[in-house]
């Protein structure tokens, strides 16, 4: 049992990656878990930030090639999805428009310096791998 579980250990994940579909939702996934903790806990804020960091430079890692472009926009898309539903569902606010609404401008505000890092990550790793990629075809 023990050898099998250092083998494992060892080789770590192979193959090429995710493909834009699962860098899709493995980042919903993970930014709407960390957020609803949070949410329970405090407002949004630094933790739900540091998991949008976490997600672009994860999906830059674990991503396929030509991946980049999703690994950019989809953090914040996420964030806004996982808010709305946490907001909707957590949050007892249901479905008014109002109190979403106040909720969200809130929840954004806290998370706004961590998403802009983040996205500065995201389309920073996009574009070095399009100029590598650029480069070496001109090679």
């Amino acid at each position: 049992m023990t050898s099998t579980i250092d083998s494992v250990r060892k080789k770590g994940v192979t193959g090429p990656g995710l493909k834009p579909a699962g860098i899709i939702i493995l980042q919903f996934i993970f930014i709407f878990l960390v957020e609803a903790l949070e949410y329970e806990v405090t407002k949004v804020g630094r933790i739900t930030g540091m998991a949008l960091i976490l997600c672009s430079i994860g999906g830059l890692y674990l991503g396929r090639a030509g991946t980049s472009l999703v690994n950019a926009v989809n953090p914040p898309i996420a964030l806004l999805v996982a808010t709305l539903f946490i907001m909707s569902l957590l949050g007892g606010a249901g479905l008014h428009v109002t109190k979403i609404g106040l909720d969200l401008v809130s929840s954004l505000a806290g998370v706004a310096p961590f998403l802009i890092f983040a996205t500065l990550i995201g389309w920073g790793g996009h574009f070095a791998r399009n100029t590598r990629t650029k480069a070496a075809r001109n090679n």
